[in-house]
């Protein structure tokens, strides 16, 4: 048998696994043996077949990847060759829209990373030795601006620039010593994978069971830097991901090697993560809360990455037309970026949703029309992907709550007191936009709020859209207010009790109750938000089958109020505003109801349906 130890290494560029993943992977199964492919008759006893190849006799006799061959079998069979990465034919694929992970150029279509954000300020800010953060929210392309920055540092030649994803020391929660150590496993695996560079690993080597937990990264990364040629930018992604004592750990470690930069620690570290560092609130082991702020007080700068605007929405989707040929008909940048505002995983999401995921549109002859469009943002709503549904679980916690249960109740007087950091907090998770006045990001994600909040409502309300359909195909509204206003006189407390957001009760339950009934086909479009004072749904339903969108469609307002005044004042403000609105969206019908949330109100004051004529409409109004 031959020992692994004296099989001569693979030269680094050819190697296919970490020689640890072959020790682990190998270990408990024996004998084992490694042997280089020989297509002569050796010694060893094997025979050689036709084509030259040797049969092996050994049993599990394994070669190192790099060296040729893999054997995994006791029989005698042929090797099977593995052709080194380096050495693979690629088979160049059609560029498409990018919704999971960086952005590869070769592949995506892409915005350049670094006109994302002002270069000339980076480069100064890493010239004066300044350590500082970069944040915005989940899938805007942070990571992608930090590889091409890295990218750009090292091609220019003054520095040795290098990522470090240290997330997965998020597992090891406040244990130190295991989160410090997957943090240097992450380092010596990037130095590795992007500088070809070694010397991190001997380092790691030699400190590893003699340095403790908590200076760990400091004496790391001073090693290393005073043995490189160059001044080292670090750039540290998903940093507030790690948790406890880890996070404090790692801050404090950073800060106390700030002042040995740039000979003896990083000249320029960037933090990146969904949130700005002062603004991370560290529960330590003994349950005591540590400001991000106060645990790493070095920062300079804090710079936020925007969304797309909408000429760059424009290159991104005229680069699908330029690869494909298939066009977007007027009005569909448009919509996409009045949708998405700018929303870079949204506004790639849509693109492939429209163009790849309905199967009509994989024909490239025919164009992208706006109705293809708004069905893709319907699917994409529907379906929930992985981005969506992390949004939507954020809505359970307190801060998130504090602000969104406002703008959905649309509490009067409530404005001024929502605190300050709960409102950075959501700005910071992207739901909402704090300018030119606080509201929700843009109009999917204000889609996706109430519908995540009343889903299980929804999917448990028996009522059935054949039951208000007519010959004519119509919804009949006025049936369905009728069977809602009984509805919610029989079960609006057992309901409201149950939601999560009890301060928006009655419009969740409405909307509940309609989507309940839309979704035989048909959709709604949804607008709330502070300062609004009502919640206006567009309900939309296609009177031809075969057509859908594309054909006639149905258009009904309905707007919602909270009776806060009298109930004539409520009444004459809320006409004005539905006509208004159904002026701007083009529809023929209008509603309006009014919840009377008295608890001293008797049903029978509370519940009406009348008629009503302003400004040339037919408004039918409903009390409840």
């Amino acid at each position: 048998m031959i020992s692994s130890a004296n099989v001569e290494r693979p030269p680094h560029p050819e190697r296919l696994f970490p020689r640890s993943r072959i020790q682990t992977t190998l270990a408990a199964r024996v004998p084992l043996s490694f042997t280089k492919p020989d297509a002569r008759r050796g010694e060893e006893g094997g025979e050689t077949t036709q084509e030259g190849s040797r049969k092996s006799h050994f049993s599990r006799s394994v070669a190192l990847p790099s060296q040729g061959w893999l054997v995994q079998s006791s029989r005698n069979i042929n090797p099977v060759p593995i052709t080194p990465a380096s050495k693979r034919d690629v088979q160049p694929l059609m560029k498409t829209f990018s919704t999971a992970g960086p952005v590869k150029t070769d592949i995506h279509y892409a915005i350049p990373a670094l006109s994302r954000w002002d270069m000339d300020e980076i480069e100064q800010l890493i010239a004066e030795h300044r350590y500082f953060v970069l944040h915005a929210p989940r899938q805007t392309g942070k990571t992608t601006c930090l590889l091409a920055l890295m990218e750009r540092l090292n091609a220019q030649g003054n520095y040795t620039a290098l990522y470090v994803n240290v997330e997965p020391a998020q597992a090891a929660r406040g244990n130190i010593d295991m989160g410090m150590r997957i943090i240097l496993d992450s380092l010596v695996a990037s130095a590795d994978q992007f500088l070809d560079d070694r010397l991190l690993a001997e380092i790691a080597g030699e400190i590893l069971g003699v340095q403790a937990a908590g200076s760990l990264l400091r004496e790391s990364l001073r090693r290393w830097c005073r043995r490189i040629d160059k001044p080292l930018v670090l750039l540290l992604d998903e940093v507030d991901s790690l948790v406890g004592d880890t996070l404090i750990s790692f801050l404090r470690q950073i800060r106390a090697g700030y002042p040995d930069r740039p000979n003896a620690f990083p000249q320029t570290v960037l933090l990146c993560g969904v949130r700005d560092v002062r603004d991370y609130r560290i529960h330590n082991g003994d349950n005591q809360v540590i400001t991000g702020g106060s645990a790493f007080n070095i920062k300079s700068e804090s710079l936020r990455l925007g969304n797309f605007n909408r000429e760059e929405i424009a290159v991104l989707y005229g680069q699908h037309t330029q690869e494909t040929g298939q066009t977007f008909q007027e009005g569909v940048i448009d919509y996409v970026f009045e949708q998405t505002n700018g929303q870079p995983w949204l506004a790639n999401a849509l693109g492939y949703e429209v163009c790849s995921g309905i199967k009509e549109n994989r024909d490239r002859n025919y164009p992208i029309t706006l109705a293809a469009m708004a069905d893709a943002r319907e699917q994409l709503i529907e379906r929930r992907d992985t981005h969506i549904d992390q949004l939507a679980d954020k809505l359970k916690e307190a801060r998130v709550h504090r602000v969104i249960s406002r703008m959905l109740a649309d509490t009067p007087g409530e404005t001024t007191t929502l605190p300050e950091d709960d409102l950075q907090y959501v700005e910071d998770l992207g739901l909402i936009r704090a300018r030119p006045q606080i509201a929700i990001a843009n109009p999917i994600y204000q889609e996706v709020i109430p519908r995540a909040l009343t889903w299980s409502t929804q999917v448990q309300i028996s009522q059935e859209t054949t039951w208000y359909v007519g010959k004519d195909k119509r919804l009949h509204m006025s049936e369905l207010l009728d069977a809602f206003q009984q509805f919610f006189r029989e079960n609006s407390e057992f309901w409201i009790e149950r939601f999560d957001y009890k301060e928006a009760g009655p419009q969740l339950l409405m909307q509940a109750f309609l989507q309940r009934i839309v979704n035989g086909g048909g959709r709604i479009d949804r607008e709330y938000g502070l300062g609004r004072r009502r919640t206006d749904l567009l309900a939309q339903w296609p009177l031809d089958a075969d057509q859908g969108f594309f054909g006639p469609v149905q258009r009904v307002v309905i707007e919602l109020k909270i009776l806060r005044k009298s109930l004539e004042t409520t009444i004459t403000e809320g006409l004005a505003q539905t006509t208004e609105y159904m002026d701007r969206v083009g529809a023929e019908e209008g509603y309006l109801v009014i919840f009377n949330r008295a608890p001293d109100t008797p049903w029978e004051e509370k519940c009406f349906a009348r008629q009503e004529e302003h400004a040339g409409h037919r408004i039918g109004v409903w009390g409840m």
